[in-house]
């Protein structure tokens, strides 16, 4: 009992306490803003910080509403840069923008943020690229493999002219405005807990049962690698993995690590197919109600906080990857001959896709003009897990 009793009263129980007490005086946000300052465990450090952003709050002329699917401690090893991205925003703009967070789904996730943004329920939101098909389909091209799917070539290609014009272009028609893309790492094949592993070629892909979401270009890959695609919602996939009703599944190693798939996987190969992404937007008509040199401040602040995201993949891929290991999951990255294999099987050069292609992006000849951007070095530079 005396145990327990210490426990309630340690560090945490304190740094609780106090959240709560900064949230009932000062807010949510700047309770968290105080958390993730790392200063709770002073009471007049904390106070100060929770202060200093109620005074932000009320001098700024305008609130921007950025809502998120992660918590707001994610961004060690998931770098959505949330914090980074308020702070950003409200300096470029010189106080003028408050930001206010809704982090870890609390208005919803996915779909549902990119109709609220659509309304000006909120001003911007993070969510997948593949949430803006609906409105430009030619953006779920990037779920088409071996063509984009490395980190640089994403980034030159969604940072590229032709890039903004078959997408932004579209969305902005839309009603929204892209803010920046988020790189987190490409998608990897991480198998369960007695599947022989490590995956080093496709062949070895042969009747896995594969979980996949509701992409038909995700599920048209693992069959042309010969895999048996096995739709699993999200939220049922965990439990899926542990059962044996799916042998493997696809997200980054970061997300695997934040999503708590730890003590269910064996391996993880890096075989670097297909990005796994995401995007800030924001709703077009509140961005150009904003004074000009406001939307300039909110574009910096974008770039600044896109640049802060790619210097942060590798620290973030690492802080996953050793979590993963600590709690027994392998790595495996194929040599150069082996992605030869899995790009031969299944890359976006053969005929299979080519139905793909002319249907999101109109024509076969504007898919080879977004393949030359991918493949055309930009002014961004962002690290990649290499052989």
């Amino acid at each position: 009992m005396a145990h327990d009793e210490q426990k309630e009263s340690g560090p945490k129980m304190v740094e609780r306490r106090r959240f709560m007490e900064l949230t009932t005086k000062f807010g949510f946000t700047a309770a968290t803003v105080a958390l993730f300052s790392g200063v709770l465990g002073s009471k007049e450090a904390s106070a100060q910080v929770a202060k200093e952003e109620t005074v932000r709050k009320k001098t700024a002329k305008y609130t921007m509403n950025i809502a998120t699917a992660y918590i707001l401690g994610a961004s060690r090893s998931y770098p959505i840069m949330q914090l980074d991205m308020k702070e950003n925003i409200q300096n470029c703009t010189n106080g003028e923008v408050y930001v206010k967070l809704a982090p870890g789904g609390q208005l919803g996730a996915g779909s549902a943020l990119v109709q609220k943004v659509q309304s000006g329920t909120i001003q911007a939101a993070q969510h997948s690229i593949s949430n803006f098909a609906p409105f430009a389909p030619v953006a779920d091209l990037i779920n088409i493999p071996y063509w984009c799917g490395e980190n640089q070539k994403f980034v030159n290609l969604v940072n590229s002219d032709a890039w903004r014009k078959e997408v932004h272009t579209k969305v902005a028609a839309k009603g929204f405005k892209v803010l920046w893309y988020v790189v987190i790492d490409p998608r990897v094949v991480a198998t369960r807990k007695g599947v022989a592993g490590p995956i080093k070629t496709p062949d070895q892909m042969k009747g896995l049962k594969f979980r996949v979401p509701g992409s038909k270009i995700l599920a048209q890959f693992y069959q042309l690698l010969g895999a048996n695609p096995t739709p699993v919602a999200w939220g049922e996939t965990s439990s899926a993995i542990k059962q044996g009703v799916a042998d493997a599944l696809d997200p980054s190693v970061e997300a695997l690590h934040v999503f708590g798939f730890k003590d269910v996987l064996d391996w993880v190969t890096f075989n670097g197919a297909v990005p796994d992404s995401q995007v800030y937007s924001c709703n077009l008509e509140w961005f150009e109600g904003l004074p000009k040199k406001i939307q300039e401040g909110i574009d910096f602040a974008s770039d600044i906080t896109m640049q802060q995201n790619l210097a942060k993949v590798p620290a973030a891929r690492a802080y996953a990857m050793a979590e993963l290991a600590a709690a027994g999951v392998k790595f495996y990255v194929p040599t150069a001959n082996e992605k030869k294999q899995w790009v031969e099987k299944a890359g976006a050069q053969l005929p299979a896709w080519d139905s793909f292609k002319k249907e999101l992006a109109g024509s076969l000849e504007t898919f080879d003009v977004l393949l030359n951007a991918a493949n055309t070095m930009g002014r961004y530079y962002v690290h990649d897990v290499k052989a």
